[in-house]
């Protein structure tokens, strides 16, 4: 389930897409267990290569919206515990912003690939030419 906080008519991405997203990660209680505006930076992330709620989530989103994700522990971490902050079986809800979708045939930007310490987990690697 989810709801729009902010409409916008943007691209909808594709799950071999890699996205540019600000968001804020709770539990249903409302404990916030990672959010990367409060690191005051967005990051990126394969649109495949995450937990299924956020695949889900993010292909229904228009770059520029903004909504509240809620995601059953069936379609996030389940009964594994990802860190002591996320207890198994959570239901997790994510404040979204989808702020842009990378060109994946564009050429890699400069320091791209030391840049590997990113919060969400990372799909493959791209496919060499």
């Amino acid at each position: 389930q989810y709801q729009i906080i902010k409409k916008a008519d943007g691209a909808q991405p594709k799950p071999t897409d890699v996205v540019t997203v600000h968001y804020e990660g709770k539990l249903i209680d409302g404990k916030v267990f990672d959010s990367s505006v409060e690191r005051g930076s967005p990051i990126d992330l394969p649109v495949g290569g995450v937990i299924p709620g956020w695949v889900e989530g993010l292909q229904l989103m228009h770059v520029g919206e903004k909504i509240k994700l809620f995601i059953p522990s069936d379609l996030a971490y389940g009964a594994q515990s990802p860190s002591p902050a996320i207890p198994a079986n959570s239901v997790l809800v994510f404040d979204l912003e989808l702020l842009g979708i990378k060109d994946p045939a564009a050429a890699p930007t400069p320091g791209a690939d030391a840049d590997e310490e990113e919060a969400a987990p990372a799909a493959s690697a791209p496919a060499k030419k």
